[in-house]
């Protein structure tokens, strides 16, 4: 692991595991930890500069986000992807954010939902001059705030046991054909389809939304 970039320098001493959290995404999501790599937990600990035991919590919340896998013996390497899981993923929360969007077509005042996710919008477009991961961050929270807006936890969870799992799509395809997910005006696209009220148009957007980022993260 000679040449490690930034994200596995060390930390400061407070919040190590949330920190250890952060730090291995982001060398995840950037290829620094690539897919297929076996994790050595004594380099790791000493990259980062923690204890094996905080180590562990954060491997394991990875495990179970979905950026990493559990080989022979549970040793875990970074999750790799094939096209067909990628489809099946965003066949997964296509399924999820259309139920979303159906349910905030039905609420009786959309104004505060519209104004929540044109905000989200909003910090899409301040990152899209940001690093990488405040683009994939701004561009998943847009979609969490979806979720999370129709007050169904079910919901919200089960979409949020994804993330990983998206974030390791991104790996699959490479950042250039990622990051044309993260358009903003296809994101105003589903806010203007829920804001009509039309909740077969909002299913219909936000369906076609998800076919085509899946198809351009396997083309």
């Amino acid at each position: 692991m000679a040449g490690a970039t930034a994200p596995l320098l060390g930390l400061e001493k407070k919040s190590l595991r949330e920190q250890a959290l952060s730090a291995l995404r982001t060398a995840i999501t950037s290829g620094e930890l690539e897919p297929g790599r076996h994790l050595v937990e004594t380099e790791l600990s000493d990259m980062l500069q923690i204890s094996r035991g905080t180590l562990r919590e954060a491997l394991r919340q990875l495990e179970q986000e979905g950026l990493l896998s559990a080989g022979a013996r549970g040793r875990l390497s970074v999750r790799h992807l094939d096209s067909k899981e990628i489809r099946d993923i965003y066949a997964v929360r296509a399924a999820l954010e259309s139920l979303a969007v159906r349910t905030l077509c039905e609420l009786p005042d959309r104004i505060p939902v519209i104004a929540s996710l044109r905000s989200a919008i909003d910090a899409m477009a301040a990152a899209a001059e940001g690093t990488l991961e405040e683009r994939i961050e701004s561009d998943l929270e847009f979609h969490r705030t979806i979720c999370r807006l129709t007050g169904n936890e079910t919901l919200l969870h089960s979409w949020e046991s994804l993330e990983g799992s998206i974030r390791m799509s991104i790996m699959f395809a490479g950042i250039e054909r990622a990051v044309k997910n993260m358009s903003v005006d296809r994101h105003h696209d589903i806010v203007a389809a829920i804001e009509t009220g039309d909740a077969m148009l909002a299913r219909a957007t936000i369906l076609e939304h998800m076919d085509v980022a899946a198809a351009n993260l396997v083309a």
